[in-house]
């Protein structure tokens, strides 16, 4: 992801999430968060898809994964997060988390593919609506 990305990740946030990130949140992690690496996921040079992480010594925290509703059912999902996965294991990454929503049943059978399991419930963890998260976890 670039910075020229931002606009056009905006967008997909925007589309994907009842509460998305603010604007400039994307330009912060970019350019001041030493950890944090986005890859986006593109179709016909068109950015349809993103997700953030933050890379800390060897241990790595999905922050947000979305593609454009538009674009579901393709397995961009699955080669995006995939790509990420490869990009952690390459930066000496050892463990892999994040959260996802309990309702969201379609990321989590995506996540098992990739060898994540549960690790606990952060109860209330959503804003918009106090849903509980799921954390999942991999070992790389």
């Amino acid at each position: 992801m670039t910075k020229e990305d931002i606009d056009y990740v905006y967008d997909v946030d925007k589309r994907s999430f009842v509460t998305p990130w603010p604007k400039d949140i994307y330009y912060e992690e970019m350019t001041r968060n030493q950890y944090a690496r986005y890859f986006v996921a593109t179709v016909d040079q068109q950015v349809v898809g993103f997700c953030g992480t933050w890379m800390v010594i060897d241990e790595a925290q999905i922050t947000n994964i979305a593609i454009d509703p538009a674009y579901r059912g393709r397995q961009l999902g699955t080669g995006l997060f995939q790509y990420v996965m490869n990009e952690a294991i390459a930066n000496g990454v050892k463990r892999l988390s994040l959260e996802v929503r309990v309702s969201n049943v379609v990321a989590q059978r995506m996540y098992k593919k990739f060898g994540l399991v549960p690790g606990g419930i952060r109860k209330n963890y959503y804003v918009d609506n106090h849903e509980d998260a799921l954390v999942l976890w991999v070992n790389l």
